[in-house]
Parts: structure tokens; C-alpha cells; sequence
């Protein structure tokens, strides 16, 4: 009878694992925080490679086409994933995090100077249009938290058997990452008010989130190299601002950050929107946050 029993069990079907992807580390790390005990996803957007302009592997676009489903940021991030993501099997679900309910959106900065410390932290929710957002959504804890919700219900959707773990996971998350919020707001006070600029801007969620803004940015939010215009509209403004540091990017050299700083006493540290130099765990998201902090500190503090 135990023989028997045995060969039963061996015979049911093993329940397949749903396949899920994502497209950059730091909503990896936010999906793997969620799926924990209960599988990992695959990440798109290789570490260190530029989101806004990466072509994809066949083994990419292979990993893509088989998912049940794909978190993103949205189009406005990785325009190149829009096509892809469309073209999603039938029963297979695109979850663009940009769309989610409640996220908190920013308008795009105009210009290579910003003003520095015009900051709106009145963080009102959902009034404004994604498609003319600044897409860097992620680095804003709030809506980190807010994140770990939607993708747990996405989960339980696709795999009702393990909502309960999603839906534990994603408690847990975000109880951490309220406590590291409110430890990088006291961190960051000791800096706040001192003018630095950033390579490109891609760090306003950040710098809103915690009322420490730049005051301009080498290149828009899109990435693209500036014109001569907007190199010499910021080495103009520089001298006169008594800058404290330029804070480049692990992707990019420090050419342009040379030629903005060139002759003036200018410190220069690294701001890593997208995790390139930290191992590709669950952790990922909230060490993220927390280096970016360290980062500023050490550079705007000297």
C-alpha cells in the first residue's frame, strides 16, 4: 500500500513555476523580494548597460517571450521594450509600474540649471500624466513601497497557491524600507542646502523625496549627450554657485564632468540609479537607496 501510495504521489505533475521578468535590477530586486520562497525572476536590462538605450540578446528577447509576466517601468524609461511587451503571449500580463495607482509622478525638469532647493515634497498622488513624467520612478521610496503591493497582487493573480507568501513578503519590504527611508532622511540632513549637479537627470524622485535637489544636470533624463548650448549654459552658472561636488554614473566616463568642473576646486563622487555595482539579490533595491545616500554624504559633506 505504501508502494502504491508512493507511485501516486510520484505521478502527479509538479506545479510549474510561473515565469516572470523584469527590466531593470532595482524592480528585480523588488520582484524577487516579493517571490522569495517561491521562485526568482529573469532580469532584461543587464547591470551595468544603459536602460534607455539597450538592445536586447536573443536570450533576452527569448526570456521575454516566455514570461507569464513582465514588470517594467514603463515606455517612457525603455522605449525600445514597448514593442516587445505588446506582443506578450495571450496570457501573459505587462505590468508598467509608472501606471500603478497611487504612484507618485514628477514632472520633467526643463533646462540645465534647476534652481536647486525649489523642491515640491507635497508628494500629491496620482493627478499626474505618465507619459510626460519623469520615468525614474524607483528612486522614490514611497513609491518603492508602493511597488511591492502591485507586484504582489500581480503575483497572486498568476499564482493564486502562493498569494498569502507574496502578500507576506511584501509586508516585510515595506516595513524595511520605511525604517531605511527614515534613515537616510536624518542622514541626508546633515547635507541638505549644499549645491551639487548630477550627469544626468535621472535622480529627482530621490532628490524631491528627500529635499536635497540638485541644481542642474549635465544631460535631461533622457541620457542624451548635451549640445554646446547646455554645457556652456552649466560651466557658466558653476563658478558662481560654489558647488560642492559633480556626481557622475558607474555606465559613463567623467569626460563631460571634466568639462563642466575644468580649473575649479570641485569634488566628484558616483550616484547609481540602477544598482550597477551591487550584487543581483532581493537586496538590491534597498541598497541602492542606501548607497546613493552614503554617496552624497561623503561627497557633499568633504
Amino acid at each position: 500500500m505504501r508502494f502504491l501510495i508512493a507511485l501516486l504521489i510520484c505521478a502527479v505533475p509538479a506545479r510549474a513555476e510561473i515565469r516572470v521578468v523584469t527590466d531593470i535590477a532595482p524592480v528585480y530586486a523588488l520582484v524577487a523580494t516579493v517571490m522569495e520562497g517561491a521562485g526568482s525572476p529573469e532580469l532584461i536590462v543587464p547591470q551595468g548597460a544603459s536602460v534607455h538605450h539597450h538592445a536586447m540578446r536573443p536570450s533576452e528577447a527569448r526570456a521575454l517571450a516566455q514570461a507569464d509576466v513582465m514588470f517594467w517601468i514603463g515606455p517612457g524609461l525603455a522605449p525600445w521594450l514597448e514593442k516587445p511587451v505588446s506582443t506578450l503571449g495571450a496570457d501573459a500580463v505587462g505590468v508598467p509600474l509608472i501606471e500603478a495607482e497611487g504612484v507618485h509622478l514628477l514632472p520633467f525638469r526643463e533646462g540645465a540649471l534647476f534652481g536647486g532647493g525649489d523642491h515640491d515634497h507635497s508628494h500629491d498622488h496620482g493627478h499626474e500624466d505618465e507619459e510626460a513624467s519623469d520615468p525614474h520612478v524607483w528612486l522614490d521610496p514611497d513609491n518603492g513601497v508602493l511597488f511591492l503591493q502591485v507586484i504582489a497582487d500581480a503575483l497572486a493573480k498568476a499564482d493564486p497557491e502562493n498569494a498569502d507568501l507574496f502578500a507576506r513578503n511584501a509586508k516585510q519590504g515595506q516595513e524595511r524600507l520605511r525604517k531605511i527611508d527614515a534613515e537616510i532622511d536624518e542622514k541626508l540632513g546633515q547635507v541638505r542646502g549644499v549645491p551639487f549637479i548630477v550627469l544626468h537627470d535621472g535622480f529627482h524622485y530621490f532628490e524631491d523625496h528627500f529635499a536635497i535637489e540638485a541644481i542642474g544636470a549635465i544631460s535631461g533624463s533622457d541620457a542624451q549627450t548635451p549640445g554646446a548650448a547646455r554645457l556652456a549654459e552649466l560651466r557658466a552658472a558653476v563658478p558662481d554657485s560654489r558647488l560642492a561636488c559633480a556626481f557622475g554614473e558607474p555606465q559613463s566616463g567623467d569626460k563631460l564632468i571634466q568639462t563642466v568642473t575644468e580649473g575649479l576646486d570641485v569634488r566628484t563622487d558616483t550616484l547609481d540609479s540602477l544598482g550597477a555595482k551591487i550584487p543581483l539579490t532581493p537586496a538590491l533595491y534597498e541598497v541602492l537607496l542606501i548607497s546613493m545616500a552614503d554617496s552624497m554624504v561623503r561627497c557633499l559633506k568633504g
